[in-house]
């Protein structure tokens, strides 16, 4: 399977609470600024589109719990590819600390994460999916287990939060696979790792 990743982000790189607060999952931080990415019918169509290629979904700890108190608890609309996509495939959850998944289907990567990623990525099927794991993301990237990412880029600048990537880190050149602009002003881009990008002398 291809490892690919989803994230909503501001202008200005904030990628915490971009949906409505969850009751009992707390926020990273004092962040009071939840439900600023505002998806108009394209954004919304092509985000259902992205669920509806996944084979499996991995998350880390933190976006599990959001996901499972959220998705996991509301009954089926009948219509929407992200509640059956979420509900019928495989789900994992890469953490040391979660011992007893509420949501059906669930296996948590306890051990050699790495490993079990990689064995997850050699199976036969489309798509692993990650969607929104701000400290799984970087982490993925930096071991070179991400192998494309899409970012829907909503045009708000949230002025706090946590950003998808933190100041200092590693550097990466990305080539662009694909891009979009949605009526509403959102830019989806797809991107795949290219290295290490050159600079001038």
């Amino acid at each position: 399977m291809k490892l690919t990743t989803t994230t909503q982000v501001s202008v200005d790189g904030v990628m915490q609470g971009p949906g409505a607060p969850v009751a009992g999952v707390a926020e990273r931080g004092a962040f009071e600024r939840d439900g600023w990415a505002h998806f108009d019918t394209e954004a919304g169509t092509v985000m259902d589109e992205i669920y509806q290629r996944a084979d499996a979904f991995l998350f880390g700890r933190r976006t599990y719990e959001m996901f499972a108190a959220s998705w996991g608890a509301w009954p089926d609309p009948g219509d929407s590819p992200i509640w059956t996509a979420l509900h019928t495939k495989p789900k994992y959850v890469a953490s040391t600390t979660l011992t007893e998944p509420r949501w059906a289907n669930t296996t948590v990567l306890s051990g050699d994460v790495a490993a079990a990623v990689a064995e997850l990525k050699a199976r036969p099927g489309g798509e692993l999916q990650v969607h929104g794991s701000g400290a799984l993301f970087p982490w993925l990237l930096d071991n070179e287990l991400a192998d494309e990412m899409t970012l829907f880029t909503f045009p708000v600048v949230v002025g706090q939060g946590t950003r998808l990537f933190p100041d200092t880190g590693r550097d990466r050149a990305l080539e662009l696979v694909d891009s979009r602009a949605t009526p509403s002003g959102v830019t989806i881009q797809v991107y795949r790792p290219a290295g290490r990008p050159q600079y001038a002398t």
